[in-house]
C-alpha cells in the first residue's frame, strides 16, 4: 500500500520496449498468458520456415521433429550482438527466412506442375503465364483473387516471420544466462546426433535444411549464368547448316509433311493403368482404321526436355535438334539462324511452309526462326464458338480450318505444316466431343457441349477426375486428327504426330518420366521404308521397350533418313 492507497504498475513507456509486441508489455496475468503464446507461436513459426520441404510430397508432420542448426547458430549470433545490431540482425534474418519460405512454396508448384524447381533467374516471367492459366480456369475475377491472394501471403509471410525473430532476439536478450546455457546444450545435442546419425522416423535429428536450401537456389543461379555462354556456342554447331538446299530432304519432294503437337501426350497417357484402358482402345482402332484406308504407322519414343507445361521448349527441342531445357536457351536459340527442322523445307524452295497454331493469342516473332511463310493463329481460323478453358478451340476444328485454308486448295507447290494441337491442354475440362466434319461450321456447334461440360475447378481438384479427364482428351485428339488424315490424306500425305511433354504430376506422378510418344504416318510404303533401321514399332502405340531417344536427336535422324546430307561444317 502507498500513501495514496493501492496502485498498478505499468511497464516501461514504449520507446524503452524491444518487443515485437511492445502494447502487450503491460503486466498482468491475461497479458503474461498472452505474451507466452505470441513467444511460442514465433520460435513455432521461425522453426517450420527453417524446415518446411521444397516439394508437396515430402510435406509431412516429421519433417518438423528435427533440430535445425541455423537456429542454434541464429540465437548464437543474437546473443552475441549488442541491442541495436542484434534487432538489425533479427530483422534481416526474418526477410531472408520469408523470402525463403516464399521460395520453397514456389518450388512446390513448379515441382507439381513442372517437375522441376523454380529458377530465380529464368522463371518470374512464367508467373504471368500461371495467371492467365487460373483466368483461363477460373475467371478473371478468380485469376484476381488467387494473384492478390498470393502477393498478400507472401508478404505477410515476410512481416510475421520479422516479427518473430525480433521478438524471439528480445526473449534471448531479456533471459541472456538461461538462453546461453539453452543454445549450448542445443549445440551439443545437434553435434552428438550429427556425429551418430542419430535418425528419428528415418530422418536425421540434426537438420541443415535451410541452408541446403539456400546453396540449391544458388547452385541454381550460378548454373544458369554459366549455361548461357556454354549454350551460345552449342547453338552456333549444326552439321546441316550449309547444307545445299537440293540436298535437304530429296526423299519427301512431292509430299505434304505435317508435323501435329498433342498438348500433354506423355507415356503416362499409354502406360498408367488408371488411363490407359481408354487410350489404348483408341490408339488400336486408329491403327486399324488407317490401316483399312490404306495407311501405315511406325511409333517409338523420345525424352522430352520439358515436363507438364512449357510446351514451347518440347516444340523447339524437337524442331531444332537442341536440348532447350529453359527459357533463356528459347531466347537464345529463336534469335538465332540455327537450321530447324522445319526452316529446312522452306529453305529447299520447293513447299510451301505454314503454322497452325491455336493457342497463341498474341505476336508471334518466332515464326521466321521456324521457317514459316505463314501462321494462323487463334485469330485467323476463323473460329467463332465457345474457348474450352485454356485451348480457344477444339482440335477438331483447328484442324478442318487447316483443310480449308491450306490443305485443301489448289497449290503449285506441296505443303509443310507444323501444327499445334490445344483440347488435351489442361484442365482438361470442358471437353469437347466430336461432331460431324460438315457440321462444324464456325464452331458455333461446340456451344451446347461446352455449356454441358465439366467445371475445371472441379476436375483441378481431384488428381482421379484429372487423370479420367486427361485420358479423355488425349483420345480426343488423336482421334481427331486421325479422322482428318483419314477423311484428308492421299499417297503424298506424310504424318509426323507425337506430344511435347508429359502431363503434370498429380496426373503423372511423382517421379514420372519425360518419355512421349512420337508416329510417322503414311501411305507410300517407301516413307516407312527409309526408317527400318530405328526399331519402331508398328501401329500407332510404341511398345513398352520401344527404343528411346532425346528429342533433340530427332531433327538429325529424321533428316538423315530422308536423305539429306551433311555439310561437314559447324558453326
Amino acid at each position: 500500500m502507498g500513501p495514496a492507497g493501492p496502485y498498478v504498475r505499468v511497464a516501461d513507456p514504449l520507446p524503452h520496449c524491444g518487443s515485437a509486441f511492445p502494447l502487450l508489455r503491460t503486466e498482468g496475468p491475461r497479458v503474461s498468458a498472452l505474451n507466452r503464446v505470441l513467444t511460442a507461436l514465433s520460435a513455432l513459426l521461425v522453426l517450420c520456415a527453417l524446415l518446411l520441404p521444397n516439394t508437396l510430397h515430402t510435406l509431412t508432420p516429421d519433417k518438423f521433429l528435427r533440430i535445425p542448426v541455423e537456429a542454434v547458430a541464429g540465437a548464437a549470433l543474437l546473443l552475441a550482438l549488442p541491442g541495436r545490431w542484434r534487432r538489425v540482425v533479427a530483422v534481416l534474418a526474418g526477410l531472408a527466412l520469408g523470402a525463403l519460405t516464399v521460395l520453397n512454396l514456389l518450388d512446390m508448384g513448379f515441382h507439381a506442375y513442372l517437375g522441376r524447381g523454380f529458377n530465380l533467374v529464368l522463371d518470374w516471367e512464367l508467373l504471368d503465364d500461371a495467371q492467365a492459366y487460373a483466368g483461363d480456369t477460373m475467371g478473371s475475377a478468380g485469376a484476381f483473387g488467387l494473384t492478390a491472394g498470393a502477393v498478400v501471403l507472401a508478404l505477410l509471410l515476410c512481416a510475421l516471420l520479422t516479427l518473430a525473430t525480433v521478438r524471439l532476439g528480445e526473449l534471448l536478450a531479456r533471459h541472456r544466462p538461461v538462453a546461453v546455457r539453452s543454445t549450448l546444450a542445443a549445440a551439443v545435442v545437434w553435434t552428438t546426433t550429427a556425429a551418430l546419425g542419430v535418425q528419428f522416423a528415418g530422418l536425421p535429428v540434426a537438420s541443415d535444411h535451410a541452408s541446403a536450401l539456400v546453396w540449391l537456389q544458388t547452385e541454381r543461379v550460378r548454373a544458369t549464368l554459366r549455361d548461357e555462354a556454354a549454350f551460345a556456342r552449342e547453338a552456333r554447331n549444326d552439321a546441316f547448316r550449309a547444307t545445299p538446299p537440293a540436298r535437304l530432304v530429296p526423299d519427301l519432294r512431292g509430299k505434304d509433311v505435317i508435323f501435329a503437337f498433342i498438348e500433354s501426350y506423355g507415356r503416362s497417357a499409354i502406360e498408367d493403368p488408371a488411363i490407359r484402358p481408354g487410350v489404348h482402345r483408341t490408339l488400336e482402332s486408329s491403327t486399324g482404321a488407317l490401316a483399312r484406308a490404306g495407311f501405315r504407322a511406325r511409333s517409338g519414343w523420345l525424352t522430352s526436355a520439358t515436363y507438364g507445361g512449357s510446351s514451347w521448349l518440347g516444340h523447339s527441342t524437337f524442331l531444332s535438334g537442341l536440348w532447350i531445357a529453359n527459357q533463356q536457351r528459347y531466347r537464345t536459340v529463336t534469335s538465332s539462324d540455327h537450321l530447324t527442322l522445319t526452316k529446312a523445307f522452306r529453305k529447299t524452295g520447293a513447299w510451301r511452309t505454314v503454322g497452325v497454331m491455336p493457342g497463341v493469342r498474341k505476336g508471334w516473332p518466332e515464326a521466321e526462326f521456324y521457317g514459316l511463310d505463314h501462321v494462323y493463329d487463334a485469330y485467323r481460323l476463323g473460329y467463332r464458338g465457345p474457348k474450352f478453358s485454356w485451348s480457344t478451340m477444339p482440335d477438331q476444328y483447328a484442324l478442318e480450318a487447316f483443310q480449308r485454308l491450306e490443305h485443301g486448295k489448289e497449290r503449285d507447290k506441296p505443303l509443310m505444316a507444323e501444327v499445334i494441337l490445344t483440347s488435351s491442354h489442361q484442365p482438361w475440362a470442358p471437353l469437347p466431343e466430336l461432331v460431324g466434319w460438315d457440321e462444324l461450321g464456325d464452331g458455333r456447334i461446340f456451344e451446347g457441349i461446352e455449356a454441358k461440360g465439366e467445371d475445371p475447378a472441379d476436375v483441378v481438384a481431384s488428381s482421379a477426375r484429372s487423370k479420367a479427364a486427361y485420358g479423355r482428351s488425349v483420345e480426343y485428339s488423336v482421334t481427331s486428327l486421325t479422322q482428318w488424315l483419314r477423311r484428308y490424306g492421299d499417297e503424298d500425305t506424310v504424318l509426323v504426330f507425337l506430344g511435347d511433354h508429359q502431363p503434370i504430376a498429380r496426373v503423372s506422378g511423382e517421379g514420372a518420366g519425360r518419355d512421349v510418344p512420337v508416329s510417322i504416318v503414311a501411305k507410300d510404303p517407301e516413307v516407312l521404308e527409309k526408317i527400318d533401321g530405328w526399331g519402331w514399332s508398328d501401329g500407332l502405340e510404341p511398345a513398352r521397350d520401344a527404343p528411346v531417344w532425346r528429342m533433340d536427336a530427332f531433327r538429325d535422324r529424321f533428316l538423315t533418313a530422308y536423305g539429306s546430307t551433311p555439310s561437314g561444317r559447324k558453326g
